[in-house]
Formats: structure tokens, C-alpha cells, sequence
């Protein structure tokens, strides 16, 4: 009932904020005519973007994927394949609690791997060290198929870990046909992993896949409400991508891999000292974004990357920051710094060698953070130029096309969406696309999360050299966004 009345509500404010415009203005648009067009051209081209990937992400999801998967299950018996499970598991300063969860997921989606797992833990805490050796040796259930190996290491950061982890899986010899999981240490590895995925490989086609993901999260808040939208998106996008069996990020929470591909040197070395050389910054090594590097060796190889849309992940999720808006600015400028170091150098690849509409996606991924932010501009300059009644009919317009985004992104996952989801879907869209354009000129700027490990200028002091380094990437970002609003100022005078 809550629910209804807050809708009915939000459909009030619409029809308040279109009654607030002068009939006069809504029947000649004076003063607003290139506004509109401009406001309508990008509408359009990026509307028709979006249903595109819907109409692809449904014809995958309950048509191509279902017949995909029946294929591969078929193949897989008939040949009597054999496939040991290997995985991969990274621990750093994550609650007990959360390990323990994590671990038992782990060892229980082991246990259920028909030829097999060895489960490699890479840990920093001696006290996870022991934690992790008594959930296995108090598992309820027989565990005499599961190695467990416990890696202790000192904190050097994700990439040192991962990559002293795959030498150690590497020693161990596994086949063309064995997986590789990797785990983060907060996520909960689904029960059916191996059947799920081994039959996936025995097409020789595939380097690597991921899944659905969901997020757990204690308290019911608008960072909350903030991840199940970005998960349903995520599912959408993914789903999309997978039509053409190349996705766009092999996600660092927990992705599978062919084992003889992940533990080949070169790939492990991509993942331990990955780098770009950027003409202005000089060398910038990768510090964060691994499922980004790792997903940039495959990709470059001609390997498929699937996506397995019935099978879920759950990550343990806390909010990084006391408030929302700082929390939110804090995981956008690591996950959009990582896609901006990545899929730049990726256009560089031919369409006909990554697939054209990956191709295309990737190039999206850039120009959206520009044309998402000429809407505002525009109707910010309209409204200064003396036409405020724009701003109102733009209000009401974005309320309205964002609430009919989120009934079609529910849809596809049969869920009811909050009140709060159409606001921050457009608030995603607006700060992701400020975030990008940040980002695209600091790519030297890194930060996890939760690791204090970092190459923030700010918190490495660094040396006049590079803090001039720092003003020219603010000078060259706010060169940028002036001769993009010069631009709309210009086409809304013509």
C-alpha cells in the first residue's frame, strides 16, 4: 500500500511540475527550440541504444542461452569429460563473520565438483590463516575430494597476491579442460560453480566466463537501493553482451577461467605488472582493476568471454564512506578509472578481431560520459539565457523517461522497483558520466577501497614533477568541458 501511494505520488509531482509550464510556451516552445531538438536527438539515438541492448539481452537470456547451455551439457557427458576445479581464493581485512560465510560456500561448492577441487587461499592475517584451516576441518560433510593450500603472504596489495596464487596453481599442472575460479574474499561462490561452468569449456572457443551477481548488504539504505539497480542493469548489459559472447569485464568478485589460460606466464604477468603508457601521464602501472587485465588478455587473443545469466555470486557489500554521495564517488572512481585504462586501448583492436558490437560497446563506454552531460548543459544554458520554463518541463521529462527505464530493467528480473530507483538511475547516469570524464584525464589515479595501498598523488606526496603533472590533467579536463558547453552554445543558437 506504501508502495502504491509513494508511485502515485511521484506521478503528482510530474503533472505539478508540467502544470507549472505555461500552456503558451508548451505550444510554440519559445526561446527552447534547439533545446528540445538537441534534448530530442541524443533522446532518441541513446533510447534506441538502450533497446537495442534490452531486445538483445531478452533474446539471449530466454532464447540463445537455454540452447547454448543444453549444447554444452550434451557435449560435456557425451564425452565423458574430465575437469578438476581449481580455486582461487584472495583474503584482506574482511570480518570473520564474512569469511566464515565466505569459506563454506567455497568448500561446499568444492565438495560438490565431480573430479575434484583445490582450493588455493591467499591470505595476509594469520588469524584468517587459522580461521580458514578450522572451517575446512569442521565442514559437515566428507571433504577427503577438496585440497585446501593456504598462501601466507605479506600485504603488498591484489595484483602480488593474485599472481603469486596462479604460480602456485600453475605448479600444480592443471589440464586444458580444468577451471579456475577466482574468488574475491567478501563473496559467496554459488553451490553448482563447476557443474555450471565445466561444460562451458569444452568448447575450445572459451577463455573465460562470469556470472550473475547479487549483493549483501545489512542495512536497508539508499546505497542499498543503489546496488540492487546497479546489479539489474548489470544483469540487462551482461545479457546483452553475452549474444555476442564477448562481455565487458570479467568481474573480480568471482569469474572462472580456463586453467591452462590463466596459469600461462604472460598472463599471470599481465596480472602482476600490467601497465599503460599514456602520452601525457608516462607510464601508468595498473594498481586496481585485475578483472580488467585479466579480461584485456583474453579479449586480445580471440578468446570468447560467456556470461552465465542463471548463475549467481553474492558479494558482502559495505558502504566505504559515512554518506552516500561520498561512498558512491568513492567506488565510481575506481570502477571507471579501471574501465578507462583499460578500454582505451582496446579500441585500438580491430572490430573484426574483438567483434564489432564489442567494439562498438567499448567505444560507447566513452562517448556516453560526453553526451550524457550535454542535456544538463543545455538546458542550464537555456535556463540562464532567460527560458526557465525548461527546466520544470525537463524535470517532469526525466522523472518520466527514468521511471519507464526502471519498469523494462525490472521486468527482466521479475522484480517491483522502489520510488527511490528512477532518481538514482539518473543520478548514475549524471555522476558516472562526471566520474568518467575525471577520470579519463587522471588515469594515474588509484585507490581501493578497502587496501590503504594507492597512487593518489595527494597521499604519495609526490614530487613538483608530478603535481605539475596533476594540474595539467585538471587544466586539460576543464579545457575539455568548456568546449563542450561552447559547442552546445553554439548549436543552441543556430
Amino acid at each position: 500500500m506504501i508502495l502504491t501511494l509513494q508511485h502515485m505520488a511521484y506521478f503528482a509531482v510530474i503533472a505539478i511540475l508540467a502544470m507549472v509550464v505555461p500552456k503558451t510556451f508548451l505550444g510554440d516552445f519559445s526561446g527552447a527550440e534547439n533545446t528540445i531538438f538537441i534534448l530530442g536527438a541524443l533522446g532518441m539515438w541513446r533510447y534506441s541504444w538502450a533497446a537495442t541492448n534490452f531486445m538483445r539481452a531478452y533474446w539471449f537470456r530466454h532464447v540463445v542461452y537455454p540452447l547454448s547451455k543444453a549444447r554444452s551439457i550434451r557435449r560435456f557427458e557425451k564425452n565423458g569429460t574430465v575437469s578438476h576445479c581449481y580455486m582461487l581464493v584472495t583474503s584482506f581485512m574482511v570480518p570473520p563473520e564474512v569469511t566464515m560465510t565466505v569459506y563454506r560456500a567455497a568448500f561446499n561448492a568444492a565438495a560438490n565438483a565431480r573430479d575434484g577441487a583445490t582450493i588455493v587461499a591467499s591470505v595476509v592475517d594469520g588469524a584468517d590463516q587459522r580461521l580458514i584451516q578450522q572451517i575446512y576441518d569442521t565442514m559437515p560433510r566428507d571433504m577427503s575430494s577438496v585440497k585446501l593450500i593456504i598462501d601466507r603472504i605479506p600485504a603488498n596489495g591484489k595484483r602480488d597476491a593474485l599472481a603469486q596464487t596462479l604460480n602456485i596453481i600453475r605448479g600444480l599442472c592443471p589440464t586444458e579442460r580444468d577451471i579456475l575460479v577466482f574468488v574475491d574474499g567478501d563473496t559467496e561462490v554459488p553451490e553448482n560453480i563447476w557443474y555450471a561452468s565445466a561444460p562451458v569449456f569444452t568448447n575450445d572457443k572459451v577463455g573465460a566466463l562470469t556470472t550473475d551477481e547479487a549483493s549483501q548488504i545489512p542495512k536497508q539504505s539508499l546505497f542499498h537501493d543503489w546496488f540492487v539497480l546497479r546489479f539489474i542493469q548489470r544483469q540487462m548489459m551482461m545479457c546483452s553482451m553475452g549474444l555476442s559472447r564477448r562481455v565487458l569485464t570479467l568481474t573480480g568478485r568471482m569469474s572462472v577461467f580456463r586453467a591452462t589460460l590463466a596459469t600461462d606466464p604472460t598472463f599471470i604477468e599481465g596480472v602482476d605488472a600490467d601497465y599503460l603508457d599514456h602520452w601525457r601521464l608516462g607510464r601508468v602501472k595498473f594498481l586496481t582493476g585485475d578483472d580488467k587485465s585479466t579480461w584485456y588478455w583474453l579479449l586480445t587473443r580471440g578468446y570468447e568471454l560467456r556470461y552465465l545469466p542463471d548463475v549467481q555470486s553474492v558479494s558482502h557489500e559495505d558502504q566505504p564512506r559515512p554518506t552516500f554521495l561520498d561512498s558512491a564517488q568513492t567506488l565510481m572512481v575506481r570502477w571507471f578509472g579501471n574501465m578507462m585504462r583499460t578500454n582505451g586501448r582496446a579500441l585500438k583492436h580491430s572490430p573484426f578481431k574483438i567483434g564489432f558490437f564489442t567494439w562498438w560497446s567499448i567505444l560507447d563506454q566513452r562517448v556516453s560520459a560526453w553526451t550524457t552531460l550535454v542535456g544538463p548543459i543545455t538546458v542550464v544554458i537555456t535556463a540562464v539565457s532567460g527560458t526557465w520554463q525548461i527546466v520544470p518541463l525537463y524535470i517532469a521529462w526525466v522523472m518520466t523517461t527514468r521511471y519507464i527505464f526502471c519498469v523494462i530493467l525490472f521486468s527482466f528480473t521479475g522484480k517491483v522497483f522502489k520510488i527511490t530507483h528512477p532518481f538514482l538511475l539518473y543520478f548514475g547516469q549524471i555522476a558516472g558520466a562526471s566520474v568518467k570524464t575525471f577520470v579519463l584525464f587522471r588515469l594515474d589515479k588509484q585507490k581501493w577501497t578497502r587496501q590503504g595501498a594507492t597512487l593518489d598523488p595527494a597521499a604519495l606526496k609526490l614530487a613538483a614533477e608530478e603535481k605539475i603533472k596533476a594540474w595539467d590533467s585538471t587544466a586539460h579536463h576543464a579545457i575539455a568541458i568548456a568546449a563542450l558547453t561552447a559547442a552546445v552554445a553554439l548549436i543552441g543558437n543556430f
